[in-house]
């Protein structure tokens, strides 16, 4: 009986397409079930910055994160979300005998979206802590300043992409030798309230 059950409730599934949105190529990215267009707005599709851009195969250990906003005609438009680092990746860079910088940082876009962002830096050496503290700094410096002056379109590229990562490395390899500089994660908080006039 609970077979059957299942059964239905597969019956009455459509098959829906998730589309990336225009910043991120427009692809189709995931076929998903929805039991209504309502219901499926707010889902959460996980793809990786290589199935998008086909392009660098390292490009395997950034994982991406897209929300269903409206599903129309059996298609899905999405937002992005967020990203990470794979954690095996992550993983990877860390080495003995260097030091590990992580800044977490609150910013609002231009246009009005809060977003989390994660820098990590890692050092061909072990550092001082007053070092630390200066790379930090430019972390949230670069951070916080990017973020004023680019719309949430704009500031999603250059965390995926590596664009504020480079620009942060250039700062901060003026205090001591780095290894790795990257934004190893980021996340959307809260979307600015279209109003409806």
């Amino acid at each position: 009986m609970s077979s059957r059950r299942v059964r239905d409730k597969w019956r009455l599934k459509t098959w829906c397409t998730v589309y990336a949105p225009s910043y991120f190529g427009g692809h189709e990215i995931a076929l998903i079930p929805i039991t209504s267009p309502e219901k499926a707005v707010g889902r959460v599709v996980e793809t990786t910055l290589y199935d998008l851009a086909k392009q660098n195969i390292s490009h395997m250990n950034i994982k991406i994160y897209f929300q269903v906003v409206k599903v129309e005609n059996a298609k899905a438009e999405t937002i992005f979300k967020g990203h990470e680092y794979s954690r095996e990746y992550l993983r990877s860079l860390v080495r003995r005998g260097s030091s590990r910088i992580d800044g977490i940082f609150d910013v609002v876009t231009k246009d009005g979206y809060r977003v989390r962002v994660y820098a990590v830096a890692f050092s061909r050496r072990r550092l001082k802590p007053s070092q630390e503290t200066a790379i930090r700094k430019i972390m949230e410096k670069i951070v916080l300043e990017k973020s004023k002056n680019l719309t949430y379109d704009q500031l999603a590229h250059e965390v995926v992409l590596g664009k504020l990562a480079s620009d942060i490395y250039n700062d901060a390899t003026k205090i001591a030798p780095l290894r790795h500089v990257g934004i190893r994660k980021s996340k959307l908080l809260v979307r600015p309230v279209v109003s409806a006039a």
